[in-house]
């Protein structure tokens, strides 16, 4: 059974570049594995190894500059979730691409998950899931707006394009883990949206507090390591990864037509030209190889991120 511990922290770091390397020889210490993001706006990661080795990191990152009243989720996992530690040095710990974006100065009003339920379903509140498409698929809160979007900092665009259907509405976003509300309800404010709230510690805090009998809660959550996605209690869910595209799949869907181990999904099938799924093909084959001689191929990694971005 391995701790996974999912963390972010907004601070000021003058020298990320500084912190990158004790992170690293730490973590390879300790045996942990998942990636970690620096920049000068602070961290963001999700990592996994054992209750010791977790609870050492934690202490590491707590003694950061500003990083004191750090905050982060802990789940498990059967099997590693991830194969190999990364530490990254970033422009943003989660990228909107906007400038002026600072959490530290303001963000949303923070509701608790048990505060949840009761303001989504108020008729004065437009609740909207800052995530990305293949995200919001596999699950979501009841009656949310989609906003379709395949990265994050597509929002600021979708939100412009779409604000007066939110006129003299209250704005309840939440995500994965809490970061991204963090940054898109800064900028809300600053685009003169005036009440704007946020669930504090995101999907994976309701999932955990809220017990699923009175859960609001639709689907599974996607998370960014080998498990895809988890459910309430922070079970681990039924979804797998397509290594083609990289978006969540149920294992009946492998039973489609379209799927193909490695090159396609029917989610993807026509998305890649049949150049695309012959060098995917090849790949996967280089996979079995590596795996016949007990090694782990490079491009085995796909659901290596650890982060949500």
């Amino acid at each position: 059974m391995f701790t996974v511990c999912a963390l972010y922290h907004f601070t000021r770091f003058d020298t990320p570049a500084d912190l990158q390397k004790p992170l690293q020889d730490l973590c390879r210490d300790q045996k942990i594995t998942g990636t970690l993001l620096l920049a000068q706006e602070g961290i963001n990661g999700t990592v996994a190894g054992s209750a010791a080795g977790i609870d050492a990191l934690l202490a590491h990152i707590r003694a950061l500059p500003g990083c004191d009243t750090l905050e982060w989720k802990l789940s498990t996992a059967q099997e590693r979730p991830f194969s190999r530690m990364k530490v990254r040095l970033k422009r943003e710990i989660v990228t909107m691409g906007q400038e002026n974006v600072d959490p530290r100065a303001q963000v949303g009003h923070y509701v608790e998950p048990e505060d949840w339920n009761e303001l989504i379903r108020s008729p004065d509140v437009a609740v909207i899931d800052t995530r990305n498409d293949y995200e919001v698929a596999i699950g979501t809160f009841e009656g949310a707006v989609d906003p379709e979007t395949a990265s994050f900092r597509d929002f600021p665009a979708w939100w412009e394009a779409n604000k007066d259907r939110f006129h003299n509405k209250r704005v309840a976003m939440f995500c994965t883990g809490g970061i991204r509300c963090e940054k898109s309800t800064n900028w809300l404010l600053q685009q003169g949206v005036e009440d704007v709230y946020h669930l504090k510690g995101g999907i994976l805090k309701y999932l955990e507090e809220v017990p699923e009998e009175d859960s609001t809660w639709q689907g599974e959550c996607f998370v960014f390591d080998g498990r895809v996605s988890v459910g309430h209690g922070l079970k681990e869910g039924p979804h797998e990864l397509c290594h083609a595209c990289r978006r969540p799949i149920l294992p009946t869907d492998k039973n489609r037509a379209e799927y193909e181990h490695g090159v396609s999904c029917h989610q993807c099938i026509d998305e890649t030209s049949d150049t695309d799924k012959a060098r995917f093909r090849e790949r996967q084959k280089q996979i079995a190889l590596a795996a016949k001689r007990g090694e782990r191929h490079l491009h085995q990694d796909v659901t290596d991120e650890g982060a949500d971005d």
